[in-house]
This record gives structure tokens, sequence and C-alpha cells, in this order.
């Protein structure tokens, strides 16, 4: 009897650890490197995006960027140009999106405003709405910065690594919409 007791708890504290082990694998997060690909929804352009743990807002290439009014609100249109990389050319666009805020970044250059706007950047299966404030990155190697504001929403870096996940999107993908919150002041 004493041992068909210990038996059944011996397979009840199984089940528990397989149904917690279960539950554990359902959390674990997708891992990207430091470098990813990321696809402008939905243009379709594929470009190189740099995580960027130390910034809080995703930045996006652009340049004539312009203000103007549309419906009575304050729009930015503004173009890019970027390398493609599916297929290695040059491609540029004009897009015309809402403000959405104004962003004051201060640094060892002094102050500079940039506007804040929204869009659609696809990440592995999954297309995730995000603020990119707009600056012309055409200096910089990487056409696109994604802020901790997005990468909250991605998973876990590896530092150690690059191009560990490629963007796979299509109409049916699942859509993670901008989130307003408190530190939208940044």
């Amino acid at each position: 009897m004493k041992t068909t007791r210990i038996l059944g708890r011996m397979l009840i504290l199984c089940a528990l650890l397989t149904a917690a082990s279960a539950g554990h694998a359902e959390k674990e997060k997708t891992v990207y490197g430091w470098v990813e690909n990321a696809q402008l929804v939905p243009w379709g352009v594929t470009l190189k995006a740099k995580l960027d743990t130390g910034a809080l807002t995703s930045s996006m290439h652009a340049t004539d960027i312009e203000k103007f009014e549309k419906d009575d609100e304050t729009w930015v249109r503004f173009k890019t140009r970027v390398e493609d990389q599916r297929t290695e050319e040059m491609v540029s666009k004009e897009y015309e999106r809402p403000l959405y805020r104004q962003l004051e970044v201060s640094g060892a250059g002094g102050t500079d405003e940039r506007p804040v706007v929204l869009l659609e950047v696809c990440m592995n299966n999954t297309i995730y709405e995000e603020q990119f404030s707009l600056r012309d990155r055409g200096d910089m190697i990487y056409p696109m910065l994604l802020g901790r504001r997005t990468i909250k929403h991605l998973g876990l870096i590896d530092v150690s690594e690059t191009f560990l996940n490629n963007p796979e999107c299509d109409h049916d993908s699942k859509v993670v919409e901008n989130e307003a919150s408190e530190d939208d002041d940044d």
C-alpha cells in the first residue's frame, strides 16, 4: 500500500514537472542577432536593421522631411532610399504619414528635433506597428535602427550573432499594434 502511494505521488510529480516544462517551452522567446533583416510593410523592401538596446525609439533613414496639414492634422512627407537586401538594388519610396509625436534628442552635438511616425515592420513572421523617428541616416551603415520599444516585443538579443531570422510576413501574419505609453516622451 505504501509503495502504491509513493508511486502515485511520483506520477503526480512527473506530470507537474512535464506541465511546467511545456509551459516554459511556450514562453521561450525568439533569439535575434544584433543585426537582422527587417521588411517594411506593405512596401516589401528588406533592409538591414541594427537592434540597439541603448536607444528607446526606433529610427528610419529619411530625407526631404517636411510637415504639412491634411484633414486638420499634421502629417509628415519623407523619402527613403535604401538597398533592398533581397535584390541588392537601391530602391526609393516617398511616404506620407500622420505625425505621431515630436522627439527631442540631446547629445554631444546639441539638441535635435525629429518627427516620429508609425510604420509597420516585419520581423521573423510578425508585423509590428512601431514608432520611428525620421532622420538622415545616409552616413550610417544601417538604414534602420530598432530601439527598446520595438525590441521588447521581439525576444532576446545575442550580441555575438547576426541575421538569425528572416522576415517572412504575409496578409495572414500576426500584427502587434503600437501601444501608446508614458515613455512616449523619451
